[in-house]
């Protein structure tokens, strides 16, 4: 066990930096949602801090069991019930979350498409491991034909039903970042008011750490350790995405789950894309909000960003070359010297 978290730190979009000392700091892990999460709490005694970390720990499990995509879960039995044509009665919390999803699809064009699980479960990522293989290219053609889309979902009076029975919603692109808003309100109930909760690349801060702010690492795509380090203020977030984690090769061609809903093909061309976000939901738009600008690709990402209305953004691509806008790049320092970004408006 100590082995796994050990290998999940490393391979963690994000890392915590700068904590080291003998500081009225708090720090817990756990895992969750398939990923390795963090929570640290500064300037609280250590049994006010176990108490409000433990009520956010139990908090995401319950969002895990929730949110599953594959395992017996709400999600699931509603997913369940659109491939029959059928409708259902769900909580008032999935309708309110189906219905920000949709939203947010609506504003990335459909490039954040949470309705084709379909084809995440086809490319075989609904595992907690992949094998190496390949769908059949026709069943892939039929999937993307089907075009399944939030919009597809009609909720009348808390019953939710789907006019396309190709749609099955899969959060895995939503989910952490609506946990890491939900971790907010609750140590905001309790008081708690500078922390930082980490899950699986997607961070957010409150308040400071001490009389800094807290400082955070972005894991290098494709080496150990972080490729830079910025500081998050209060109610900031950042969430990467990358080819990285949940990936397998075939040959020397990388397939990760990113998939792009238009091709119904893995996203190749890029390694990873982070982008910085702040205000009330910031959680969730720093996961959902990444994955349109990964989808666009080198040449579309510009774009997609600002369809997102996000000014602070990164990608790197295929050839370890990284992009950025003018406005993040205030905001970051690059540990490895030999990057050379090109800057954007």
């Amino acid at each position: 066990m100590i082995k796994l978290i050990q290998l999940l730190v490393v391979l963690g979009a994000l890392v915590l930096t700068g904590c080291e000392g003998k500081e009225p700091l708090y720090q817990e892990q756990g895992y969750v949602f398939g990923t390795l999460v963090e929570i640290s709490v500064y300037g609280e005694t250590e049994l006010r801090a176990k108490q409000a970390v433990n009520e956010v720990m139990q908090e995401f499990q319950r969002l895990h069991d929730m949110l599953h995509a594959w395992k017996p879960s709400e999600l699931s039995e509603a997913n369940e019930t659109f491939a029959k044509g059928e409708s259902m009665a769900v909580s008032a919390e999935l309708v309110a979350i189906l219905q920000d999803a949709a939203q947010l699809s609506k504003q990335s064009n459909r490039l954040f498409n949470p309705a084709i699980g379909g084809l995440v479960k086809l490319w075989g990522f609904h595992a907690d491991e992949f094998k190496p293989q390949q769908p059949d290219e026709k069943r892939i053609a039929q999937l993307v034909a089907a075009n399944p889309q939030m919009s597809d979902i009609t909720i009348e009076h808390g019953r939710v039903q789907s006019n396309n029975r190709f749609v099955q919603v899969d959060l895995g692109g939503y989910a952490k970042g609506y946990a890491l808003d939900r971790a907010a309100e609750l140590l905001g109930k309790q008081g708690i008011h500078n922390a930082l909760i980490n899950i699986g690349g997607n961070i957010l801060a409150l308040g400071q750490h001490g009389k800094k702010s807290w400082r955070v690492g972005i894991q290098h795509p494709r080496k150990s350790g972080a490729m830079a380090t910025l500081d998050l203020h209060d109610s900031e977030a950042i969430g990467t995405s990358g080819d990285y984690q949940r990936y397998f090769m075939v040959g020397n061609v990388r397939y990760c789950h990113l998939i792009n809903p238009r091709s119904g093909y893995p996203m190749q061309g890029v390694q990873a894309v982070t982008i910085l976000t702040r205000g009330k939901h910031a959680g969730v738009l720093s996961d959902a909000g990444s994955k349109p600008l990964f989808i666009s690709g080198a040449s579309g990402w510009q774009e997609a960003a600002k369809q997102m209305n996000l000014s602070e953004a990164m990608l790197v691509d295929a050839q370890g070359i990284v992009h950025l806008t003018a406005a993040l790049q205030k905001r970051i320092e690059f540990t490895d010297k030999n990057i050379h970004p090109q800057v954007v408006p």
